[in-house]
């Protein structure tokens, strides 16, 4: 792309996602919803003037990972580890049972090759986190219990994630498992949980000495950014296959990486402010273009609409999709206000799913048909649920005032 239609497509995106988002909040709506939507207008969905090539994919994927920095920045670890067990039950089972349902009715009740199956599932699995982590705290809810249940549960689901993708594609490329590629992968993944407490606490040790005798403004947000572009580069230069790189970064960056450094800053609160206040202006500039991206990459113009497979396929898939991750949030001991909110806080699919289900049309295990019915599962459930945890929280915000600590 040339310079000059680059600085377009971005300025198109970052005012529309701001009109978007702005007309969202007047209609009592999510933000998050107005930016997904501006995608989705901008897309090949409806007008067709952009299609994400690789450096807005790449701004957005700074985004998210910016996005989720703020969270660690903002994240009780007390709490956070209290809900550990709670975390773990609802990322199994709302890992497992979506996998396993989707699975099964591709093999068993339509027929469907192996690999193809196997593929319906690992998209079924996904969770983004980052849209979720929006819409809590867009309703103020960042600190609240199902908050901290649903973070602790995200990392636990992008591990298992990371895993189950690193698995599918050694499969369609090899029609086996390469046991090999698949440990590079879990060592990288397992390298950050062991190193990055120490690395945080080194860095935010170095960070606020420099900054407390460095005369020029902007050491913070320069020094920040630069960790999130070293990483980065970090995941290729380990050895993790290049698909799953980037994928396995932002997993290191966002949940094992930056909320220890978020711990890490709280020993200082005041610089931890002076970060906080710094960072926010980059935050919010960045973090609306990784939604964008999420609608842009609804293809919804090319499905089928008038075809019976797509509709039955579609709505069966959508019901494993979100049956799947209620079912894990129902079976913990909380009141039913928090297991709803948590169930339908764990439903969206958005950039995750996208992954796989591009993974499976790339690599020719998804025909059309197929590849469409997981786009329009993947699109209600990126688009619903911020809705109805809008509707849940408005309904019974008071039995959650009652319920929070």
């Amino acid at each position: 792309m040339a310079a000059h239609a680059f600085f377009l497509n971005l300025l198109i995106i970052l005012l529309t996602a701001r009109a978007f988002a702005e007309l969202a909040v007047r209609m009592k709506t999510p933000a998050v919803i107005g930016e997904l939507l501006a995608g989705v207008v901008l897309g090949p969905s409806l007008l067709g003037w952009i299609t994400p090539g690789e450096v807005i994919k790449l701004l957005a994927e700074i985004g998210i990972i910016l996005l989720l920095f703020e969270v660690g920045l903002d994240t009780d670890v007390r709490r956070l580890m209290h809900t550990g067990t709670k975390s773990f039950v609802v990322a199994v089972l709302g890992f497992g049972l979506p996998l396993v349902l989707g699975f099964s009715l591709g093999y068993w009740m339509l027929d469907l090759p192996l690999l193809v199956s196997l593929f319906i599932g690992g998209t079924l699995t996904a969770t983004s986190i980052g849209i979720t982590v929006r819409v809590l705290t867009d309703l103020k809810r960042q600190h609240a219990l199902e908050s901290q249940v649903v973070l602790g549960a995200a990392v636990i689901d992008d591990v298992l994630g990371v895993i189950l993708l690193a698995t599918l594609y050694e499969f369609s490329v090899s029609g086996g498992v390469s046991l090999a590629n698949i440990g590079k992968v879990l060592t990288f993944v397992g390298a950050f949980f062991v190193l990055a407490p120490v690395a945080a606490k080194l860095m935010s040790v170095v960070i606020q000495r420099f900054d407390a005798t460095s005369d020029i403004p902007g050491l913070i947000p320069t020094t920040l950014v630069s960790m999130v572009l070293f990483f980065a580069w970090a995941a290729h230069a380990i050895g993790a296959p290049e698909l799953l790189g980037g994928f396995a970064a932002g997993l290191a960056l966002s949940r094992r990486f930056f909320l220890p450094f978020g711990i890490a800053l709280h020993n200082d609160e005041r610089f931890a402010q002076r970060v906080e206040e710094q960072m926010k202006p980059i935050i919010h500039l960045f973090t609306p273009i990784f939604f964008v991206v999420v609608g842009l990459s609804l293809h919804l113009r090319d499905i089928d609409w008038g075809s019976p497979f797509i509709w039955g396929f579609s709505a069966t898939m959508f019901l494993v999709a979100i049956g799947g991750k209620l079912i894990g949030a129902f079976v913990i001991r909380e009141p039913w206000p928090i297991r709803v909110a948590i169930g339908v806080a764990m439903i969206p699919r958005g950039e995750v799913g996208l992954v796989f289900a591009e993974l499976g049309r790339a690599s020719g295990i998804f025909n059309n048909e197929i590849y469409a019915g997981m786009i329009i599962v993947i699109a209600l459930t990126t688009l619903v649920p911020p809705f109805v945890l809008k509707w849940i929280y408005g309904r019974y915000g008071q039995r959650f005032e009652a319920i929070s600590p």
